[in-house]
Formats: structure tokens, C-alpha cells, sequence
């Protein structure tokens, strides 16, 4: 599919409606290993990627692959468990697709998650990191191709990609929490293969503080569309050349597992007050 349309979105959304009745209000997209704060949510109806018109499907360990709307936290809350990649051979506008679809949904703020490579020396592995900004060098745009005035402007403005009251937010429930929230800069690529060493050098000059294969496409649609968004990353590795080490994704894994409750805790005590 070469340009998603809005009747593709309406055709996903009218049969996720068939499934429940309830109405989000906000969007949790969890990246590798974090999608276990699904477990958390109650009177919740799960629907497969496969199942929804127009969705691609996870193929990546560490993504379920299914759709959660339910409680959490006190608000109706609809969940990715696992996302879409460019890597696995999906264009930037499917990757983006859920955006485009929980936004019709209703829903206007979104959570975005990643599992990233820590650039930023000062870094420790399951650091979590406030997203400040993003750099986008898939080298590729889910908003190219003729423009849909219905979903937003041809031309978006990415001052404030990270809302800056969502980011106050998570640094005050951080602090609550008592432990340093790190904020930083975070770098795309297309992947699947980690960056070399000399990437990881070149990246660290262009301001980037962490490393990973998704997000920005999201953040772009969500943008695009009028939706505040606030992203935090899980520092599950040290990028390569930092230490002395080759780079895998079962350490992503292991980190990610490691540091789940303070994530959990983070992201039900911001959720609230979204």
C-alpha cells in the first residue's frame, strides 16, 4: 500500500469500535520488552494486529502484536503491545498507521516508548530518558506524497515535537519517585543492523543522546495530526564503541526487564494527569 487513506483509517477504526465501546482518551505505544504495563490494565479488550483492517504485524521479539483498550490509571487508554518498523520492510506511513488510527479514535496525547543505544557517555544501561527532541535520519517521512488536509497541514510544525508540559510532568513524578530522570536527544535510523562505532561518533556531533530504529515516523504523524506527545526511551545498551562489547538484542531484552518497575511506575503516575 503506497499512500494510506482516510477511508483505510475509517475502516480500522469502525471495526475496533465493533470489538468495544469504550473510547480512549490517551495512546500508549511500547516499544522492545516494555509492553508489560498491558498487564496492568483492567476490563480490557485485546484485539490482534492481524485482525484490523490495513495493520501490519509485529515480527520482532519483544512485540506482542496486539491492541489493548481498557482502564489504566484511572483513564480509558488504548495500548500498543509492540510496534511497526521500517526495518521489517514497512514504509513510514504504516509504521505510522496507529497514529493515524487512534487519533480518529478520539484519542489527543500519546506515550511513546523505545528501547534505545545510550550515545550520551554520561549514560548508564536502564537509564530511562526524557525525549527533548528527535533527528530524523531514517532518511525517510510518512507524511510524503499528497497531503490530506482532513489529517493535517501540508506543511507541520515540529518546534515542540515533545510536548514540553507532558515532559514536566514526568520530570516532577520522576522526582516524586526519586530517581534522575536523564533528557536528551534521540536519534533514528532505519537499522535493522546496529550503528558502527564511527556512526555512533558522527551522531554524538550532531547532538544525538541516544540511538534507535523507531519513534520518529510516529511522532511525526502525531504531530501532524495535532496530538501532544510525550516519549521516554529505556537506555537498554550503550551504543557501540562505548564499551567494550559487541551489541545484542538479548541485552536489550534483559535490560528492559531489569528496569520494568520504575518504568511501570513512571508511566501510571504520569497517565493521570495527561
Amino acid at each position: 500500500m503506497n499512500q494510506l487513506t482516510v477511508s483505510h483509517i475509517n475502516e480500522a477504526v469502525e471495526y475496533i469500535r465493533s470489538q468495544t465501546a469504550d473510547r480512549p482518551e490517551v495512546g500508549l505505544i511500547m516499544g522492545s520488552g516494555l509492553g508489560v504495563l498491558g498487564d496492568y490494565m483492567t476490563d480490557v479488550t485485546v484485539i490482534p494486529y492481524h485482525e484490523i483492517p490495513h495493520f501490519p504485524v509485529s515480527t520482532v521479539e519483544g512485540h506482542a502484536g496486539e491492541l489493548l483498550i481498557g482502564a489504566l490509571a484511572n483513564r480509558t487508554v488504548i495500548l500498543m503491545r509492540g510496534r511497526f518498523h521500517m526495518y521489517e520492510g514497512y514504509g513510514p506511513e504504516l509504521t505510522a498507521f496507529p497514529v493515524r488510527v487512534m487519533k480518529a479514535l478520539g484519542v489527543q496525547s500519546i506515550v511513546v516508548t523505545n528501547a534505545a543505544g545510550g550515545i550520551d557517555t554520561g549514560f548508564g544501561t536502564g537509564d530511562l530518558m526524557l525525549i527533548t527532541d528527535h533527528i530524523n535520519l531514517t532518511g525517510r517521512n510518512p507524511l510524503i506524497g499528497p497531503n490530506d488536509d482532513e489529517l493535517g497541514p501540508r506543511f507541520p510544525d515540529m518546534s515542540e515535537a515533545y510536548s514540553k508540559r507532558l515532559r514536566q510532568i514526568a520530570l516532577d513524578q520522576a522526582a516524586a519517585q526519586g530517581f534522575e530522570l536523564r533528557s536528551g536527544v534521540y536519534v533514528g535510523l532505519q537499522g535493522p543492523s546496529y550503528e558502527t562505532p564511527a556512526e555512533i561518533r558522527m551522531l554524538r556531533i550532531l547532538g544525538a543522546d541516544a540511538v534507535g530504529m523507531s519513534t520518529v515516523a510516529e511522532v511525526i504523524a502525531a504531530r501532524h495530526s495535532g496530538m501532544e506527545v510525550l516519549g521516554i526511551s529505556c537506555i537498554s545498551n550503550m551504543a557501540a564503541g562505548i564499551l567494550d562489547q559487541p551489541l545484542s538484542h538479548v541485552e536489550v531484552m534483559e535490560t528492559t526487564e531489569r528496569v520494568k518497575t520504575k518504568f511501570l511506575n513512571l508511566v501510571l503516575a504520569v497517565i493521570p494527569q495527561i
